[in-house]
């Protein structure tokens, strides 16, 4: 059957086929007859998209009968079954609460949840009912998350200060962010990397051959966004002092606070020795737990997404040349990280979390 697509009809196909607010049944008839109009064979179609000749030939009847009308998902019989407002709150409520204990369940799935609600509370409802809930009250318990309370007693102290160093720092001082990322690995692969082709992502292997680690001292300049850094096969009280007397070097001349965290290789007594004899640098340390608070955090992040994490390294000594080139290249063009948050909207929110905790604990208890 040869179809007869105007323009103006090719432009709305081509648009459901790449809209995501069209059903997925009705972007793959648009594509069928999209792909028909270009003189495709219909046994091409049905091959590439996983379908039957008489798919293909059923979509084209229906557009030749009644145009892009005819791509439009039919109503089913009897129209769609109305669930009761009860059974829709119910649906939602378990979704929020953890499987009952002996169900072997760590949380629900459409299918699963279905399954328990018929079984066990004698109401039927389809999976597709649902997941059709769960995007609508963009419920996702399929995915999660983590979090994490610190313990600190002088938590809202040091947040306070932390926090004050970034959104209003001492006049003419220097504030840095200085910490540690451990254990970096040096992986190869022991295939070659596929590279990024039409219609197909990167690929390496699963197995690799580790190297050996190396451990990146960084410090980040919160006002400029440079960063100093400096690879040591280890990680202890001596090469960190090595590395702060580096990273202060270029700003002997002003006050210089260091934002760091816990880690005793930060509080030795040669550190503390040379603390004293340096008393324009200040320490401020963040909350036990709390290390997300030092921003050169947030830049280790970056350097694992974009330089490490899918890098093909055949030594240590190639993988701290990675490593120094990509801070290189970022001092090139720094940028701060903007801070926005306050402190007291930052103890704000931990307090919602402590009381949520608190919340499903007792639930969980009774």
């Amino acid at each position: 059957m040869d179809l007869r697509i105007s323009s103006e009809q090719i432009m709305v196909l081509r648009e459901l086929v790449n809209s995501r607010r069209v059903s997925a049944d009705m972007a793959l008839r648009a594509r069928i007859v999209l792909w028909s109009g270009e003189g495709r064979r219909r046994k091409d179609i049905a091959e590439l998209l996983g379908i039957s000749a008489r798919t293909v030939d059923r979509c084209k009847a229906r557009f030749a009968e009644r145009g892009l009308a005819g791509l439009e998902d039919r109503p089913r019989r009897g129209g769609r079954m109305q669930v009761p407002p009860r059974t829709r709150a119910r649906v939602i409520a378990l979704t929020r609460m953890s499987p009952p204990a002996g169900s072997g369940l760590t949380h629900w799935s459409t299918r699963t949840l279905a399954d328990h609600l018929k079984r066990r509370e004698g109401i039927t409802v389809s999976w597709h009912y649902i997941a059709r809930v769960w995007r609508e009250e963009n419920l996702k318990p399929h995915r999660s998350g983590t979090f994490k309370i610190s313990r600190d007693p002088a938590f809202a102290d040091k947040v306070a200060d932390v926090i004050g160093l970034y959104l209003d720092p001492p006049g003419g001082a220097v504030v840095l962010s200085v910490d540690e990322k451990t254990q970096v690995q040096a992986l190869d692969r022991t295939q070659p990397l596929l590279p990024v082709t039409f219609a197909a992502t990167e690929k390496r292997t699963a197995d690799y051959v580790r190297h050996g680690t190396t451990n990146l001292f960084a410090a980040l300049n919160v006002a400029t966004g440079e960063v100093l850094g400096d690879c040591k096969p280890k990680r202890n009280g001596k090469n960190f002092l090595s590395f702060l007397k580096k990273a202060v070097q270029p700003h002997a001349d002003k006050e210089i606070h260091i934002v760091l965290d816990n880690l005793s290789t930060h509080t030795t007594p040669d550190v503390k020795t040379w603390l004293a004899k340096n008393p324009h640098v200040h320490f401020h340390f963040t909350p036990v737990g709390s290390s997300w608070l030092n921003q050169v955090e947030i830049w280790f992040g970056i350097l694992t997404r974009q330089s490490i994490r899918r890098g093909t390294f055949s030594s240590v000594r190639v993988l701290v040349s990675q490593i120094r080139d990509y801070i290189n290249t970022w001092n090139e063009h720094p940028k701060p990280f903007t801070w926005t948050a306050t402190a007291d909207e930052i103890l704000a929110k931990v307090r919602l979390t402590q009381r949520n905790v608190r919340k499903l604990v007792a639930n969980n208890s009774k």
